[in-house]
């Protein structure tokens, strides 16, 4: 499959290939704007808060969501959906459900280390599922992104060691009386995601990106590359950029000039970082 890309206003693109120098500026003075909702422009053209991931004002977040079907609005969706088990880390899995149509982009999008598909069927049979996973597993429906970012420099070194989590809570789930007649059981079929990010071998982060800020600069060799993280080797150590942090900027060409925006650093604890200053 294709490596990860950053997608650009006017629909250009830029290879996220390991081993690049990433490298730009936020234009002096200048504001974050509301990136708008559902391809939109924002009516009244908004100003958003520079650590906000969604980048969205709150009425136009509450339109975005208004036919979401992660906010439950949207339940007459026809299509079939998927129901999967995604694992992030040692004890960090969950269950979630996505259109069958989209295949495993929302695993990638999420930066899911490995996943595989539980069942298929109509929208509110795969959300009872869901739910049914929750009650009877404690299997959550989503795990902090801060939490994901902090084990990938210690997951286990074989896809086996990794696929273990899934395989038990896949044969536990199944096993499961009070499914939904019309979903599908599907069969474990694990799909790791360690080489499409390029997690293999990837130093411990230092810290995190908490926002961007007119003016900053971002530079940095590109290390992996997992949902919407990338992780840089920069004079400071490797450091994790949530790329939804860039959304409403203007942004411009910079020399790599290394790091001029706020971070917020790791707190490392017998070798894996285990939280947030």
């Amino acid at each position: 499959m294709e490596g990860p890309e950053l997608v650009w206003d006017g629909g250009r693109r830029s290879v996220l290939a390991r081993g690049r120098r990433v490298a730009f500026g936020v234009a002096e003075g200048g504001v974050r704007a509301c990136s708008g909702a559902r391809g939109h422009a924002c009516p009244v053209g908004a100003v958003v808060a520079a650590r906000s991931t969604g980048a969205r004002c709150e009425e136009c977040a509450r339109l975005d969501r208004a036919h979401s079907v992660a906010a439950d609005t949207l339940a007459d969706d026809p299509r079939p959906y998927h129901v999967y088990l995604a694992w992030f880390g040692p004890g960090m899995l969950k269950v979630g459900i996505t259109a069958v149509e989209r295949g495993p982009a929302r695993l990638l999008e999420q930066g899911a280390v490995c996943f595989s598909w539980l069942g298929a069927g109509p929208l509110m049979a795969a959300r009872r599922t869901e739910e049914l996973l929750r009650a009877a597993l404690a299997v959550p429906d989503r795990i902090p992104y801060a939490e994901k970012r902090a084990v990938r420099a210690a997951l286990p070194e074989s896809a086996a060691d990794r696929a273990g989590e899934i395989a038990e809570v896949h044969a536990r789930a199944v096993a499961l009386a009070g499914w939904p007649e019309s979903l599908e059981r599907r069969p474990l079929d694990v799909v790791d995601h360690v080489d499409v990010f390029g997690l293999a071998g990837v130093p411990a982060a230092v810290g995190e990106v908490t926002a961007l800020a007119a003016g900053g600069v971002v530079g940095g060799e590109l290390l992996a590359a997992a949902g919407p993280d990338l992780h840089l080797s920069t004079g400071a150590g490797v450091v994790v950029l949530d790329t939804r942090l860039m959304t409403g900027w203007e942004l411009v060409p910079a020399p790599d000039g290394g790091l001029t925006v706020p971070i917020r650093e790791f707190r490392a604890a017998a070798g894996v970082q285990d939280g947030l200053f």
